[in-house]
């Protein structure tokens, strides 16, 4: 799980606001107690944050959904038993694919990623586009899912943006591997977060027009 969304209060911690906003958004019970047995879900860690354009601030948080109880025995699979139920004002698409895929493919280079380096936070930024080979893959007006557990999977879905380096970095420290592209090095924002709240941006409450500047983005840069 790997969820960006937005707090209700700031008394909701990072866990409680991803698993409301994945039971809003894909369906998924916001508790473990209301999921069918035998599945519950473990949080795991949660990721540096991540800055975003629009002065948002994104914290990602990731989670195993489990599928055995070791006290019944009981097994399901989720992807059977628990079809996503997507909210289309939110949500694209919800999709299985191996993490380590973000960090190299065996499809061609060319196929695989496209990236570019751009100026952002006052330093150089990477951009790009991943295209990873998925089991499952729901979309709007499309199910595409595995036949068994033993097919290989053959539909390829592309992941961009805030979400491409979010799964990225998740996986560079799941496996302690770098991927076989140029990255940035750091995990996430946190630095220029904490320079912009000195200045006073990033407030709970955001005005329609708030953005961040290249002006803003030098001027909190300069912060030591």
């Amino acid at each position: 799980m790997n969820t960006k969304c937005r707090a209700d209060s700031e008394e909701e911690t990072a866990f409680q606001t991803a698993r409301r906003e994945a039971s809003e958004e894909i369906g998924l019970p916001d508790t473990n107690a209301n999921l069918p047995p035998p599945f519950r879900v473990e949080h795991l860690c949660e990721l540096p944050a991540n800055l975003a354009k629009t002065e948002l601030v994104v914290r990602p948080c990731v989670a195993l959904l489990h599928g055995y109880d070791p006290r019944t025995g009981l097994t399901a699979d989720p992807e059977v038993s628990l079809i996503p139920t997507l909210d289309a004002r939110e949500v694209a698409a919800v999709f299985t694919a191996p993490l380590l895929g973000f960090l190299k493919s065996r499809l061609g280079q060319d196929e695989w990623y496209q990236g570019s380096w751009s100026l952002w936070h006052n330093e150089n930024w990477k951009k790009y586009t991943i295209y990873v080979y998925v089991y499952v893959c729901m979309w709007m007006h499309q199910f595409f899912v595995r036949q068994n557990s033993n097919t290989s999977a053959t539909e390829v879905y592309r992941i961009f943006g805030m979400t491409a380096r979010i799964l990225v970095d998740a996986a560079r420290l799941g496996y302690a591997q770098e991927p076989e592209f140029e990255h940035n090095s750091h995990f996430g924002d946190e630095e220029m977060i904490a320079k912009l709240r000195r200045l006073g941006r990033l407030s709970a409450v955001r005005k329609p027009s708030d953005q961040l500047t290249r002006q803003t983005m030098e001027k909190a840069a300069k912060l030591s």
